[in-house]
């Protein structure tokens, strides 16, 4: 490979580099204005939408009784729910979790033991060992 050094001119030198760049910021009639776009202005901040808030007692009653009542309702027809394992044992965690029923924790098992993704089944069978624990510990 025959490398040779090449031999060029700067196009310009910093003399007249200098001078270029002087005569653009004394002539400031030059064409190189530009033109002043305005800034992009923010949108009217709107005004926060009031979500009502009934915290009261009565509410959180009625709504206890209704989740107490769809738990009954749902823990027969678990079963039936035609689910992929891992739904169908977020179900069971899920009834588990609400009721503290201890008959659950059978299907909950059987339910981890069906889920084809090791790591999920890995977490859903710790999940039944921690329901487990927290069921045999004494409760306070």
């Amino acid at each position: 490979m025959d490398i040779k050094p090449q031999t060029t001119k700067p196009i310009s030198d910093d003399q007249e580099l200098a001078k270029v760049l002087a005569g653009v910021t004394k002539d400031s009639n030059s064409d190189l204005s530009f033109e002043e776009s305005p800034l992009p202005q923010p949108a009217p901040a709107q005004a926060p939408v009031a979500i009502p808030v009934n915290n009261t007692s009565a509410d959180n009653s009625d709504l206890n009784s209704i989740k107490k009542d769809a738990l009954i309702e749902l823990r027969p027809l678990v079963d039936k729910l035609d689910l992929a394992p891992e739904e169908k044992f977020d179900t069971y965690l899920l009834l588990l979790r609400s009721t503290d029923d201890q008959t659950l924790i059978a299907p909950a098992h059987a339910a981890a033991k069906n889920i084809a993704d090791e790591t999920r089944r890995a977490q859903a069978l710790l999940d039944v060992i921690k329901e487990i624990d927290y069921l045999s510990a004494p409760q306070q």
